[in-house]
C-alpha cells in the first residue's frame, strides 16, 4: 500500500472512531443534561453539585457505550486498569466542565437557568477535547496490528532458492568473469 493510501485509511479510520465517539457523547449529553435540570428543578441542591450528580451519571452511560461500541475492538485484556483509567480521566473532564460551570455560576453570578445549561454544554464541549485524546490514548488501547501470515512473512524456502538460482544463472557477474 502507498504512503498515501496508508494515510487515507487512517484517515477514514479515525474519521469513523469521531463519529462513533460523537454519537456516544451526544447520547451522554442529553443525559447530561436531563439529570442535570431535573435535579435542579427538583431538588435543593445547589447548581454546581447537581451538575457534578449529572456529569457522573453521564460517565457511567458514556463507559457502556465506548467500551461496546465505540471501543469495541480494543484491547479487553486488563479491563481492572481500563476502568481506573477511564474514571482516572473521566473526574478530570468532570473537573474541566464542572470548573467552567462554577467559574460562571460564582465567579460572574451567571447564574439563570439559560446561562446554567450554556456554561454547562461550554464545559462539556471542552472537557469532551480532553477526553478523546485521553481515552483513545490511554484507556482504550490499540491492539497491536497483526502479525502477518506465514505466506506474507516469507516466501516458502524452495521459491526463495528458485528465485535465487534463477537471477544467478541468467545475468553473470562480469568482474568475476
Amino acid at each position: 500500500m502507498s504512503e498515501r493510501g496508508a494515510l487515507r485509511t487512517r484517515l477514514d479510520l479515525l474519521a469513523r472512531e469521531v463519529a462513533k465517539f460523537g454519537a456516544v457523547g451526544a447520547v451522554g449529553l442529553l443525559v447530561n443534561i436531563a439529570v442535570f435540570n431535573l435535579l435542579r428543578h427538583t431538588t435543593d441542591l445547589q447548581v454546581v453539585r447537581a451538575s457534578v450528580l449529572a456529569t457522573f451519571v453521564a460517565i457511567l452511560c458514556n463507559y457502556v457505550g465506548f467500551r461496546y461500541w465505540t471501543y469495541r475492538d480494543r484491547d479487553k485484556t486488563r479491563r481492572t486498569r481500563e476502568l481506573t483509567l477511564f474514571l482516572l480521566f473521566s473526574v478530570a473532564g468532570a473537573v474541566i466542565e464542572n470548573g467552567v460551570l462554577y467559574l460562571a455560576t460564582y465567579g460572574f453570578d451567571w447564574n439563570t437557568p439559560v446561562q446554567s445549561n450554556f456554561f454547562k454544554i461550554l464545559g462539556i464541549g471542552i472537557a469532551t477535547l480532553f477526553r478523546f485524546w485521553s481515552y483513545r490514548t490511554w484507556v482504550f488501547k490499540a491492539l497491536p496490528d497483526k502479525a502477518p501470515s506465514d505466506e506474507e512473512a516469507a516466501p516458502p524456502a524452495e521459491r526463495f532458492l528458485e528465485q535465487r538460482r534463477s537471477s544467478e544463472t541468467v545475468e553473470p557477474d562480469p568482474v568475476r568473469n
